[in-house]
């Protein structure tokens, strides 16, 4: 039977965590917000409707919302002709595809954004497919993401491990019932992701790959 890795993109593939944090800090600012950059950067992750919610609560002004997710879209649309690969992300994924394992990303991105994202891993011969934003009603924590990852790749849950670089990532992982493995070079500590579901932690994809004979991914 086949088996899958299930990738989260954002953190885990290319070095986007702080991107993403000055432009929702820029984003909140200009609609009168004053969010600590550290409170950002711990959402990042989570959709941006839930992002919003997160950081701004349930009273706040929800009219204000599309405003905010388009303000930093904006923003963070400057940086996509040089987004960052994480080091040897794209040969990890070689790595696997040639190994027979099933590469899908699950990812909040869509559009313009996830095209950007793959151009800088540089790896879409090795990609099976890829379950973003657009293909499901609720993102992480909830379980959806992966569980349409995981049908795209056509394995159950037991077949499959998911990597991410986020609490959010360890938690949805959990509950659709995936081994879950955890990347600290989106920035966040390690004991949050073991404490969030993380079976094994690594420092980024290229401690990863030459960590696969011993990981989850074995």
């Amino acid at each position: 039977m086949e088996r899958a890795a299930v990738f989260d993109v954002d953190g885990t593939l290319v070095d986007t965590n702080h991107l993403h944090v000055t432009a929702w800090w820029e984003a909140f600012r200009q609609a009168g917000h004053r969010v600590p950059m550290h409170a950002v950067h711990r959402a990042v992750g989570l959709a941006s409707t839930d992002l919003i919610a997160h950081l701004l609560g349930d009273d706040r002004d929800k009219d204000q919302d599309a405003e905010l997710s388009a303000a930093h879209k904006a923003l963070y649309g400057q940086y996509f002709d040089r987004l960052p690969a994480l080091p040897a992300a794209g040969d990890l994924l070689r790595h696997l595809h040639r190994a027979g394992r099933r590469v899908v990303l699950a990812t909040s991105a869509g559009g313009a954004e996830l095209s950007a994202l793959r151009r800088a891993i540089d790896a879409d011969d090795a990609i099976t497919a890829t379950a973003s934003a657009d293909d499901v009603d609720e993102g992480k924590p909830a379980p959806e993401p992966v569980e349409h990852a995981l049908e795209l790749a056509g394995v159950p849950a037991e077949r499959a491990v998911f990597v991410g670089d986020t609490v959010w990532d360890m938690r949805a992982g959990s509950r659709a019932g995936v081994r879950c493995v955890g990347v600290l070079c989106g920035g966040i500590p390690r004991t949050d992701l073991e404490r969030a579901g993380a079976d094994a932690i690594y420092d980024d994809p290229a401690h990863l790959l030459a960590s696969l004979a011993d990981s989850p991914l074995a």
